[in-house]
């Protein structure tokens, strides 16, 4: 009996390394498992929330992009204090149904509407801000928030401006411009330019090459450039703003889990942040919560040309702050999308 106790124990011998190893990758899961639950449930705890009560009755607003992700939860939560939201979006299917889901889930209590918007294209930017003028009296916010991580390799579009500039700059540069009017006859009101943290990495930005003309592209290149040109442009229409009763300022709304990970062609870097942000992130309800804050909120009334995170003044890098370098962005962007006199309002 002895021999073949003996016998079974050196059958299973050589898996005993085997079932080690098993049992190191189970612990190493259950930390990773821990750490990532962690982060979520701390990173959400701390993340900012707007906690005004303030009401939306008898305003409108603007918000680009509001089909999905940041821009729907903010324009559902607009619309449940009682403005009138304008949806603007490329996807006007899409953005129908949202806007019926948004009405149902506030209980009519504003007005949704959706209008045809593609910030990549000029000629629709300026159809859709010539149609707003002709309809609408007032306006008292402009969300600027629709935007796409950089393709992985540079695209041109129509207007022979680089595919992630024109949507996440040169759009919404041209549709404030061409808003302004009607912002300053409203007045007060705000502008609200969601740009993100990404342009931390951006070290320098050539004005004469905002399309990278000359220098070498990358996705995420674009995409940090493109962000730090919200910033920029913020800073410089803040400026032009003065004693107006409009203000203007940026939101990094945070690492946020929404559809622009996935939209059109997919980096692997896209790819794994979307499901980083998944696992670890904000939901799109969380991220809207500092737009919301710029939107709404009496502590920021008379607060321009600041870099809001999670509902906080914040400091950003040198290079955002350097109003030089502004002037010369608006200057350029101006040539770039071809502003005429009579789009002029500052």
């Amino acid at each position: 009996a002895d021999s073949a106790a003996g016998s079974n124990f050196s059958f299973f011998a050589p898996l005993l390394p085997l079932l080690r190893g098993v049992r190191m990758l189970e612990a190493a899961a259950l930390v990773v498992l821990v750490l990532v639950v962690t982060i979520r449930v701390v990173y959400r705890w701390l993340s900012g929330r707007c906690n005004s009560s303030t009401t939306l009755d008898g305003k409108t607003v603007i918000i680009t992009g509001a089909s999905a992700g940041i821009g729907k939860e903010t324009a559902k939560d607009l619309a449940g204090r009682g403005a009138r939201v304008i949806m603007a979006c490329r996807n006007v299917e899409k953005a129908d149904k949202v806007a019926t889901e948004i009405r149902v889930a506030t209980n009519y209590r504003g007005e949704v509407e959706v209008r045809r918007l593609d910030t990549s294209d000029l000629a629709s930017v300026r159809e859709f801000a010539r149609k707003i003028l002709e309809n609408e009296k007032s306006l008292h916010i402009l969300i600027n928030n629709a935007g796409i991580m950089g393709p992985p390799r540079r695209e041109v579009t129509a207007d022979g401006l680089e595919l992630t500039m024109a949507t996440n700059h040169y759009g919404h540069f041209l549709l404030t411009n061409l808003l302004l009017g009607l912002l300053k006859k409203s007045a007060p009101s705000r502008i609200i330019n969601v740009t993100s943290d990404s342009h931390d990495y951006v070290s320098r930005l050539n004005p004469d090459s905002l399309n990278f003309e000359r220098d070498d592209y990358t996705s995420m290149t674009a995409y940090g450039q493109s962000k730090l040109c919200n910033i920029l442009f913020t800073l410089d229409l803040t400026s032009k703003l003065q004693g107006t009763g409009v203000t203007a300022n940026s939101v990094h709304p945070g690492c946020v889990s929404t559809e622009i990970f996935y939209k059109g062609q997919v980096t692997l870097f896209a790819w794994v942040c979307g499901k980083l942000f998944y696992l670890m992130g904000k939901d799109a309800k969380l991220g809207a919560q500092p737009v919301i804050y710029l939107a709404v909120s009496e502590e920021v009334e008379d607060v321009s040309g600041h870099y809001f995170v999670d509902c906080k003044d914040t400091p950003t890098t040198e290079l955002a702050q350097q109003r030089k370098l502004a002037r010369h962005l608006w200057e350029a962007s101006e040539v770039d999308v071809k502003l005429q006199p009579h789009e002029r309002f500052y």
